[in-house]
């Protein structure tokens, strides 16, 4: 795998709420895949966390990504729902700001962003590709 620029690099330690979602998508890994699949994503499993969440649709050729689902933290500290838009359309700003270039990286590995706020971004396969993203945010 390549690696992920370094302002995306994964801290030494996670935040509890972040490492609970890292755990639960590691746990969603099947045999020897490196990369768990899309379609086993419940976010429900994540009962806490659900303002937190996000899920992005990734699409290869070319490579853009929609957003499917946010938490409802997230849409109160962005100023404005975001679902069904490109990555492209949304204003970077706050628990977004460098969104698109996090998402880019992610296609390739998690990533993790901090600036104020926090946010993992974890890959998920589906189709033969990266074709979703697992994300959370926290307030810094």
């Amino acid at each position: 795998m390549t690696k992920t620029p370094d302002s995306f690099a994964l801290p030494a330690k996670l935040s509890s709420g972040m490492g609970r979602v890292w755990d639960y998508w590691d746990g969603l890994k099947r045999g020897g895949n490196e990369i768990p699949f899309w379609d086993d994503v419940k976010l429900s499993s994540l009962a806490g966390l659900e303002g937190h969440l996000l899920l992005i649709d990734a699409f290869e050729a070319p490579q853009r990504f929609r957003v499917n689902t946010v938490g409802k933290d997230i849409r109160d500290w962005y100023g404005a729902d975001i679902v069904g838009k490109f990555a492209d359309e949304i204003e970077a700003k706050g628990p977004l700001a460098h969104f698109a270039a996090q998402a880019s990286a992610t296609a390739i590995e998690p990533t993790y962003y901090h600036n104020g706020f926090t946010r993992l971004l974890l890959p998920l396969w589906g189709n033969g590709y990266v074709s979703m993203l697992l994300g959370a945010v926290e307030r810094a």
